[in-house]
């Protein structure tokens, strides 16, 4: 997931440079979006591996 959002990061700024600001300003916020998502996702198993690794051991 983080390879798509920085994939989207680096569309946008191609595409601003090239003068396409609109379609820039939508890859941008979609690989905003990518990058959240997978800062959420990662710290959510962060803490259920240490949750749940206490509870096996």
């Amino acid at each position: 997931m983080l390879k798509g959002a920085a994939f989207f990061a680096v569309i946008a700024l191609i595409l601003a440079i090239l003068g396409f600001g609109g379609v820039a300003g939508f890859a941008w916020d979609l690989a905003k979006i990518l990058f959240w998502l997978a800062l959420i996702i990662a710290a959510a198993l962060a803490v259920l591996g240490f949750t749940i690794y206490k509870k096996v051991s």
